[in-house]
């Protein structure tokens, strides 16, 4: 039987440096492979070599590489997500026209891949007609998204056309990075069936389905389809494991059950350490202008209302008479569907989606657009969501200290001389959350967790009167994961801070969120709000 994929005894090279040591991998037909392990710990060095992004090098007289996919794969991510939304900021005209620019739709970038033309105001191929009656278009459930616009298409939304275009590419390979982060339950049934129809063809050794072979990458152990067998995982830049699911199975129960035994000492440290770092910090704020809100117990008042706002796009209704408030100390919870209109809440509130000024949305007792700055309105907000992590990406090379400290300025990148309490604080922060010494390593130098573990800390450092958490742990590994839900937990009992968390995960819904909002797409109401 001859391999698909065989290295033996390899490194990894990229840009000229060694990021992986040691590589022994042999991908046969009838296996499906999951790829897995720790944020940092060399897995996407792993698969960008497979694709042809990094180099297999020969280590010894006995190596061997053998890659049948070697510039025939298509990667499917949120690294790629976020790269096409990059991508079609730059390309938004909107100032320049007399109307929105809508930019792409998902119907002219899944035929960019069938004989279509990037280039703007191109015409599209005939076959784009049909895309509709394809079986790749209705594997991915995105028929009834193709003509709206790539920017208006939750995240969800957007990596489902990411992957139906990957399958029309005709790719041998498909790479499948944390494919279920973020999805709703929909959406990820839709996901389950497609790895399920495709990986039971391709398990067969006569396949000849006209399907790629796919490789699953996922940060946690969870949700692993069944016709999963095989199982890789990476830990400090290494091959932590490599063999049959059975064995990998029965080694990860035994770790989670020697971690659960040490997590709640660890959890306590965590807070205690937490509550140190404000002790210190907090008094030498108070003599600085920081922006750092100092600790109180204020009576509990209206920070934001919406007010039979209603916001949509050419046809699409998102928001339809949504009237909701958020009082301090009310921590919520905001779940539904994936584009059900979470994302739009949050950046009516941020000031990243311009319709609320034509809608009754006040934040802190004014409404919006009553001469308010977008800066008075974001030093009082602490933000992770999917979108920052985007234009952080644009600014890469920042340090990680200049990023903590760029969430006292609310900006992206630091372009003023940080005193010393912000300096000291963001230092502190880092040490709380496990980057102790690598406070001038670079943004872009971080697997894509630990840029978002970053980001977390940076809406924190200020205390914000409320945090906005979109998705926050979207590419955690279960102990960034756990650290950081728990550093959010704690935050809020500050009794400074008010929480707004989107999240589909339900172990990710925190004790303290006691309200919830849940949209309702197609209903009317189109929400309800649920105390538990």
């Amino acid at each position: 039987m001859n391999s698909l994929v065989k290295i033996k005894n390899c490194s990894v090279e990229k840009n000229g440096r060694t990021v992986l040591q040691n590589i022994n991998f042999c991908f046969n037909p009838g296996e499906a492979w999951l790829v897995t392990g720790p944020n940092g710990g060399g897995k996407a060095h792993f698969l960008e070599a497979l694709a042809g992004r990094a180099v297999f090098k020969k280590t010894s007289a006995d190596s061997q590489i053998e890659n049948t996919f070697e510039q025939n794969t298509a990667i499917v991510s949120l690294e790629e997500a976020a790269h096409l939304i990059q991508e079609e900021r730059e390309r938004d005209e909107s100032e320049y026209m007399d109307k929105e620019d809508i930019g792409r739709t998902g119907r002219q970038y899944i035929c960019e891949v069938l004989g279509g033309s990037s280039k703007k105001g191109a015409p599209l191929p005939p076959i784009a007609a049909r895309l509709e009656t394809m079986p790749e278009v209705k594997l991915c459930g995105v028929q009834n998204i193709l003509d709206r616009g790539l920017r208006y298409m939750s995240t969800g939304e957007i990596r489902r056309t990411l992957l139906c275009r990957a399958l029309l590419s005709k790719k041998s390979l498909l790479i499948l990075s944390d494919p279920f982060a973020g999805l709703d339950a929909e959406s990820r049934r839709i996901l389950f069936e497609f790895f399920d129809t495709i990986s039971k063809r391709k398990t067969r050794t006569e396949d000849d389905s006209g399907f790629p072979h796919i490789l699953l990458c996922m940060e946690r152990f969870n949700e692993i389809p069944d016709n999963i067998n095989s199982v890789i995982e990476f830990s400090e830049k290494k091959i932590s494991f490599c063999g049959e699911r059975k064995a990998y199975e029965k080694l990860i129960s035994e770790k989670a059950e020697a971690y659960q035994k040490q997590n709640e000492s660890i959890r306590k440290a965590f807070i205690t350490e937490l509550e140190r770092i404000r002790k210190e910090t907090l008094p030498l704020a108070s003599t600085q202008n920081t922006g750092t809100a100092s600790f109180c117990t204020e009576t509990p008042h209206e920070l934001i209302s919406f007010n039979s706002v209603n916001v949509g796009w050419e046809e699409h209704q998102v928001l339809q008479n949504l009237t909701w408030k958020i009082i301090s100390g009310e921590h919520w919870l905001i779940r539904g569907p994936n584009g059900s209109g979470k994302t739009t809440i949050l950046e009516l509130i941020t000031g990243d989606n311009m319709q609320v000024f034509r809608e009754d949305v006040r934040l802190f007792g004014k409404r919006r657009g009553s001469g308010e700055t977008i800066w008075d309105i974001k030093k009082r907000l602490g933000i992770v969501s999917y979108r920052l992590h985007v234009e952080y990406r644009m600014v890469g090379g920042t340090s990680l200290e200049n990023i903590i400290i760029s969430g006292f300025k609310d900006s992206i990148g630091l372009y003023e001389t940080p005193t010393d309490f912000q300096k000291a604080t963001a230092r502190a922060w880092l040490k709380l959350a496990g980057f102790e010494g690598r406070e001038s390593e670079n943004f872009s130098s971080l697997s894509y967790g630990e840029q978002r573990a970053i980001l977390i800390l940076r809406a924190a450092v200020k205390s914000p009167e409320v945090l906005i958490l979109d998705e926050p742990c979207h590419g955690l590994d279960d102990n960034y994961r756990t650290k950081l839900l728990d550093l959010i937990q704690t935050v809020a009992a500050t009794g400074t801070t008010t929480l707004l968390h989107v999240t589909h995960d339900p172990t990710e819904v925190l004790d303290c969120e006691k309200h919830i909002l849940e949209l309702l797409p197609g209903q009317s109401p189109m929400y309800k709000i649920i105390l538990r």
